[in-house]
């Protein structure tokens, strides 16, 4: 009896075996007043309900209040104790009416100990401690008392209520062993044989009810197995379920016989680890068990002659008295899990307090941001794009966030939340509006440059009305020529989802008249053969070459590398974070196109950029 779904069905046959108590027994109350032998059944019915009391304040303890498991196998004692008394209870009114024969009353006590058995076999099928003893306590008796009437008719009857004896516990083990099944699949995963995330959710609760009466420690472990969809896309499901069969097993030999492990779904595994006196005495053996399954699952895979190979990343959840919330922990493993997959996989990482502030602070970006721009929060700065006389070609469009109470907030921290939350839509159509109205009066003003760069994101670049957007703020806001000078700015990942489906948007867009450029060129997914398919007209060197230059010999190959590809390709290229003059006299030297960086020109507001332009 250690799953809470038996708990729960028992405690629902408490106040049915109260009632199919109380109103019976009020029967046999006026039935022995009718002859003359009161005395006896209302003893007995005041037994009745005192013990139907008792059973209620068992009813109200499971009900009313989160019990730990120490105090649910405390409950359980109770509640069996209740039973067992209950049975003995019509026992007794049987034993003494039976010796009623004149009044016939006997028939009263032979078929409602029948009728108790019945119930009994019904009510109490989840549990064999209890409904077999209660069957055979209340049949023997009867059994017994046909086999003294003496007669051959009794002698059958012994032999019938045998007979029904084995028939009702036959029927109620059968309904045991389908209860057992289907709660079985219930709370287990098919695949693994684990513990399922529904048990786990329940287990989860219940451990943390524990807590806060123990004052104790416990942890949650969420494993995430790395590259594992490339193992199912590649060899199939079939080896990618034989693998997640063999992962199961060999965390179900590292962990504590004590802790729980299920299967969450997909890849993912959490154990929940036994109780500790201290945060630190948990914490450390949370870390020692966490990198004892790395060692372990890193092993070689043999199956069906595939050797594999496979690591995993672990997020770490610490659980005391105070943690109330299932899904709140859940998270935070997740988090700690995923910042262990951006520091390169194959590691643990412990959500502690500043993760939690850290979380803290973009949930609250997250918040704030939906009215960042009904609030007038959200601004555009522009950064000159130069050629290698120094004269202004180009700008990039920049987002900047001010908040009134977090202040000034970097774009390298709102823009991936933005992008994570759905937000970067309405941002980014926000963004290319701004500047499409920017260019224009620039424009209509006197200020003529060769291109105007607008970064889009790759979640707004696959969202449905993307194409739709472009076409009809390009409508809107620029003429045929203006288009021209506008591009695209999207980043290598773009590359990593359908192809073809990008070079389609790609073209659409470019039938408008704008162009494209390949950000952060360098760091990503770039091959030939991407360079050799995607529409693009320039790339854009990452930061991160630009700012080595002058330290080694390798970035300065790169670089070059860069720049003869693109010049067979007949691609413009601009270098970002230009910061020094020996950085742009040697990329000059190398035949670089266009340069942006600090060494030229800060980011720029729209009338900054129009008085710069101007005096260059």
């Amino acid at each position: 009896m250690d799953n809470q779904y038996f708990y729960s069905y028992l405690h629902k046959q408490i106040p049915v075996m109260i009632i199919l108590s109380l109103f019976p027994g009020l029967g046999y109350v006026m039935l022995s007043w009718m002859h003359g032998i009161p005395l006896r059944a209302i003893t007995w019915y005041v037994g009745i309900v005192l013990v139907s009391i008792w059973g209620y304040r068992i009813y109200r303890r499971y009900l009313d209040n989160n019990l730990s498991n120490v105090q649910l196998k405390l409950w359980y004692k109770n509640l069996k104790l209740f039973y067992y008394v209950f049975i003995l209870l019509w026992l007794v009114i049987f034993l003494l009416f039976i010796p009623e024969s004149k009044s016939n009353l006997h028939y009263i006590a032979i078929f409602t100990e029948i009728g108790a058995s019945v119930v009994a076999s019904v009510l109490l099928i989840p549990d064999k401690k209890l409904f077999k003893p209660t069957v055979i306590v209340l049949m023997a008796p009867l059994a017994i008392y046909f086999l003294l009437i003496g007669e051959w008719y009794g002698y059958v009857l012994s032999i019938f209520a045998c007979v029904f004896t084995w028939v009702l516990i036959y029927a109620a083990e059968s309904s045991h062993k389908l209860l057992m099944q289907t709660n079985y699949l219930a709370n287990h995963d098919s695949l693994t044989g684990l513990k399922n995330r529904y048990y786990f959710i329940n287990y989860l609760q219940s451990m943390m009810n524990s807590l806060q009466i123990s004052n104790k420690w416990s942890y949650l472990l969420l494993i995430d197995l790395d590259h594992f969809k490339t193992i199912n896309d590649s060899l199939g499901h079939d080896i990618g379920d034989r693998l997640l069969q063999q992962v199961a097993a060999r965390i179900n030999e590292s962990k504590h016989d004590d802790s729980l492990l299920a299967r969450l779904g997909g890849d993912e595994f959490v154990i929940i680890g036994i109780e500790h006196d201290t945060k630190e005495e948990c914490r450390a053996e949370a870390e020692i068990l966490a990198e004892k399954i790395l060692v372990i699952l890193k092993e070689s895979y043999s199956i069906q002659l595939h050797n594999l190979f496979i690591s995993a990343s672990i997020g770490v959840s610490l659980i005391n008295g105070k943690n109330n919330d299932a899904g709140r922990l859940i998270k935070e493993a997740d988090i700690a899990m995923y910042e262990a997959k951006e520091h390169g996989r194959d590691g643990v990482i412990v959500f502690d307090d500043e993760m939690e502030q850290r979380v803290e602070y973009n949930l609250e970006i997250e918040r704030l941001l939906h009215f960042s721009i009904e609030n007038n929060e959200i601004s555009l700065v522009y950064q000159p794009q130069f050629n290698e006389q120094g004269k202004v070609m180009g700008a990039e469009a920049l987002v900047r966030w001010n908040n009134e109470n977090l202040g000034e907030i970097r774009p390298d921290v709102f823009i991936p939340i933005a992008e994570k939350t759905g937000s970067i839509i309405v941002l980014g159509r926000f963004i290319m509006e701004t500047a499409f109205r920017t260019l224009s009066i620039w424009e209509k003003s006197g200020i003529s440059i060769q291109q105007f760069s607008v970064n889009v994101s790759m979640r707004q670049f696959f969202y449905y009305d993307f194409v739709d957007d472009v076409r009809l703020l390009c409508k809107e806001y620029l003429t045929d020529q203006t288009r021209k000078k506008i591009i695209f700015e999207i980043t290598e990942s773009i590359v990593a989802e359908d192809v073809d489906k990008v070079v389609h948007i790609m073209d659409e867009i470019r039938l408008l008249g704008i162009r494209f450029s390949m950000d952060d060129f360098g760091t990503g997914y770039s091959s030939l053969s991407y360079l050799k398919r995607l529409p693009i007209d320039e790339i854009k060197i990452d930061r991160s070459f630009i700012s080595e230059l002058n330290a080694g010999a390798n970035d300065q190959i790169m670089v070059s590398s860069i720049l003869n590809m693109a010049k067979q390709f007949n691609l413009t290229v601009v270098s970002e974070g230009v910061e020094t003059k020996d950085q742009f006299e040697l990329l000059r030297s190398k035949q670089c196109d266009y340069y942006q960086g600090f060494y030229f020109s800060t980011p720029l507001t729209d009338s900054e950029f129009q008085d710069f332009y101007k005096n260059n």
